[in-house]
């Protein structure tokens, strides 16, 4: 199964990453880009090939990702409908949903995605739309590969881009606030090193564990609250700074 990427940049290079981690063949992956020679560096980095545009990519794979901005969409890839007849493209095209995606490729397999960047590291949050032109069989290889990258969701026309926001974006707001317990750390004598590595560890750990049990995330809060203990403490000051809706709005701003 040869994967190709129509566009380069941070969200394709973590999906190749996270591929080649999972042990898809950096060989059979190659991706043109608007500036080749930093493209060339990067493919190479991988073992991947360079390509020098789009209808070179298509030609040279079965599954095309098409990783451009959304407002090249159109015109990188109306041209490319004849040739891209019996191929698929993998969108992760912000806002491009399958009624977008049949207007510009009629008659062309596609379907909407809309990944993380955790996917270099096989553990990505990929939304991914149930509307789609894919055969049962196109379905079944592409949601397996996406499989490689995380854990994939299935989500409603209507729903994709709020959980691609809630996936896609709020790994900045993770990131914020294991910069912020780290400081913490530090502000109380952990080396900066150690205080992250505390911190990231938790994170993991915590995810893990509600993935695992199913927990509501408010029994996982109560378990670790001992009466006049100093963890209770803590939520009650997170509640007085407003945390739950800090977040919530970060969500809402994303969606505006």
């Amino acid at each position: 199964m040869k994967i190709g990427f129509v566009g380069f940049g941070n969200m394709a290079s973590a999906m190749a990453d996270g591929w080649i981690a999972a042990g898809v063949a950096a060989s059979d992956m190659c991706a043109c880009a608007g500036r080749y020679d930093a493209l060339v560096e990067r493919c190479e980095a991988r073992g991947m090939v360079a390509c020098h545009d789009a209808a070179e990519v298509v030609a040279a794979s079965d599954i095309v990702v098409a990783a451009v901005k959304p407002y090249m969409i159109e015109k990188v890839f109306a041209p490319l409908k004849d040739i891209l007849a019996d191929k698929v493209v993998l969108s992760v095209a912000w806002t491009w949903d399958s009624a977008k995606w049949e207007r510009v490729l009629p008659g062309v397999a596609h379907i909407s995605t809309v990944p993380n960047t955790p996917v270099s590291v096989g553990e990505g949050v990929i939304a991914c739309e149930k509307a789609s032109t894919l055969s049962d069989e196109q379905s079944a290889v592409v949601l397996d590969l996406l499989g490689k990258l995380g854990a994939v969701v299935e989500l409603d026309t209507s729903l994709l881009f709020v959980g691609g926001t809630v996936g896609g974006c709020a790994p900045a707001f993770v990131a914020m606030a294991i910069e912020a317990l780290g400081d913490a750390a530090v502000k109380h004598g952990i080396p900066r090193a150690d205080a992250y590595r505390i911190v990231s560890q938790m994170v993991l750990g915590t995810a893990k564990l509600q993935l695992a049990t199913g927990q509501h995330p408010a029994a996982m809060k109560d378990a670790v609250c001992s009466p006049g203990g100093a963890t209770i403490k803590g939520v009650v000051a997170l509640e007085d700074a407003g945390m739950r809706s800090a977040l919530v709005k970060a969500i809402d701003a994303t969606l505006q």
